[in-house]
């Protein structure tokens, strides 16, 4: 295959993690705002178009930090709704839809695979539960299957 069109991966985001794990917590505390907040104001943040910040401004603060916890347990959440085990929040109803239970089950699994030995011992250990749960939940609705 020749050098130009080979497919380039751009890997800056890891380099960008890095230095936002390792940015003193005490920069923040000085701001008045937490490391959680989600701040993407000063000389670290990725640099946006003027349009995407112009309209950041307000849903910023309300939206919480993206984080693999939270992606996973809202993953697990909305599994639980499709097994019928919770209400749908818009609804209000439970209605069990188990193929699509069973994808949601499969892309965490999924998930868990791709991302071992990149993730730490909690955030493994939560993945690891939450599938647990949803795998038995599963067997019990669909009879074994």
């Amino acid at each position: 295959m020749e050098e130009s069109t080979k497919k380039r991966v751009d890997e800056s985001w890891k380099e960008q993690v890095e230095r936002e794990k390792h940015k003193p917590a005490a920069s923040s505390a000085a701001k008045g705002t937490s490391p959680a907040a989600g701040s993407t104001s000063g000389p670290d943040a990725p640099s946006q178009p003027a349009h995407a910040r112009e309209t950041a401004g307000a849903s910023e603060e309300e939206m919480p930090q993206a984080r693999f916890d939270l992606f996973v347990s809202g993953m697990a959440m909305e599994a639980f709704i499709a097994l019928g085990d919770i209400p749908h929040p818009a609804t209000r109803k439970q209605a069990a839809n188990l193929p699509h239970a069973k994808y949601l089950i499969d892309l965490l699994g999924l998930l868990e695979e791709k991302t071992r030995g990149n993730t730490t011992a909690e955030e493994q250990k939560l993945l690891g539960d939450a599938l647990y749960q949803l795998r038995m939940r599963y067997l019990t609705k669909s009879g074994g299957t």
